[in-house]
């Protein structure tokens, strides 16, 4: 299983800890130490996952609208994006659990045109006002469409590290890496009015595969 880059520093720190916690067990507890080595084994199992990249086939897109994460649709609605587009749009919020992969990706192609890092609360991710007051990054980029598309990386409860690596003036391609969100979190996509929405809330996204939303040329 290929494991993510973010994943370095996290992983050395969950090994010492349970390499510490495991031998104070076994010197203190004996056979009785299984009672806390097995449930430490699972947690340490689950970190491994949490950092897992999963191998996908990433198509070209023009028109399409990728989902830029694995999780569930929890929001479409019409807002008011104030940061950038300062106009209306439709947003499309995606949760992601601590068991989803956390890869953020691009939802559609084109050029970046604006990034910025917002350091703030940790309201559960799901909660309407996290997508303003948490700490949060967000990216516009201008489609091959010629649309405005902002998307938005909050952190959530659990999460308290956003890493994004793409800089103005970069090429995006729908579906590709832009970034990571570690533990539980969420993305908004604000998407023109005019766009045809596909998803619907409740569905479960995989990113970089599933078509969400689809602009018009």
């Amino acid at each position: 299983m290929k494991l993510h880059k973010e994943s370095k520093g996290t992983i050395v720190v969950a090994s010492v800890l349970f390499a510490i916690i495991a031998a104070v067990s076994i010197y203190f507890l004996e056979m009785y130490s299984l009672l806390i080595i097995i449930p430490l084994l699972i947690v340490y199992g689950l970190v491994f996952w949490f950092f897992r990249v999963p191998n996908r086939d990433i198509l070209d897109h023009t028109e399409n609208v990728i989902a830029p994460v694995d999780g569930k649709v929890v929001m479409i609605k019409e807002v008011e994006e104030t940061e950038f587009l300062k106009e209306k749009a439709i947003q499309v919020s995606i949760f992601m659990s601590p068991l989803n992969v956390h890869i953020c990706r691009f939802p559609v192609s084109g050029n970046v045109i604006y990034k910025k890092y917002h350091p703030g609360k940790y309201l559960v991710a799901w909660h309407e006002k996290s997508s303003t007051e948490n700490e949060r990054t967000t990216v516009a980029v201008e489609s091959l469409t010629n649309h405005k598309v902002v998307f938005r990386q909050i952190a959530g409860y659990v999460a308290r590290r956003i890493v994004f690596y793409c800089k103005e003036g970069d090429t995006a391609k729908a579906g590709h890496e832009f970034g990571f969100i570690k533990f539980g979190s969420r993305m908004d996509i604000f998407l023109p009015l005019d766009t045809e929405i596909i998803c619907k809330i409740g569905d479960k996204t995989k990113g970089g595969i599933d078509v969400i939303a689809r602009m018009k040329d």
